[in-house]
């Protein structure tokens, strides 16, 4: 199925498990997906959420207050910041050597010893479905492949997963926003 899947598609899929990992979630829920389409601002998903006044900032900002941190996660941080560890501070000189978001990404080894980041993070069932949804939404406007707004539809469309949530929680109207995205994409 991704094969048909247009560049900017592609990108919000590859940076919903981006925003999975940075989240510390062991999934790519409806919620990454979302955020992933909002984390390219050219985009007509990002384009139309942002005149609903939803960013990548805001959405992401109600992802991480809906599910919030599992008991202990914090636990260590705060026992190390009591010590008077800075984390912060350590974040910020390991992002200058290494690259942003070097903390997110665990170390593996390849077969040769060498240290390589990144790791599979598994689909839910409600994110197949969304992106089943957006084939759907593209086959049924006759487009030859799936755009991010395409993608978006299939969001709305599933309409139970924390990305729906997000966007009725910001108090936008599913039908006028489908219709906005219809409109922008043809």
């Amino acid at each position: 199925m991704f094969e048909r899947f247009h560049q900017d598609a592609r990108q919000a899929v590859v940076l919903a498990q981006e925003n999975a990992r940075r989240l510390h979630h062991d999934h790519v829920g409806t919620e990454h997906i979302l955020l992933g389409l909002l984390d390219q601002p050219q985009t007509v998903s990002a384009r139309v959420l942002g005149r609903h006044g939803v960013d990548h900032l805001r959405a992401y900002q109600a992802v991480v207050d809906a599910l919030p941190p599992r008991p202990g996660e914090t636990l260590d941080a705060d026992a190390l910041e009591a010590i008077g560890i800075d984390l912060a501070a350590i974040r910020e000189k390991v992002e200058a050597a290494f690259g942003p978001g070097a903390l997110d990404r665990p170390a593996h080894r390849n077969r040769r010893g060498r240290v390589f980041g990144g790791r599979h993070v598994r689909f839910t069932p409600r994110a197949k479905k969304t992106l089943e949804l957006s084939l759907r939404e593209a086959i049924h406007l006759k487009h030859r492949c799936i755009a991010d707004g395409h993608v978006l539809l299939g969001v709305l469309r599933e309409g139970e997963g924390l990305g729906a949530r997000v966007l009725a929680d910001a108090g936008i109207d599913f039908t006028a926003l489908r219709q906005e995205i219809v409109a922008e994409l043809s």
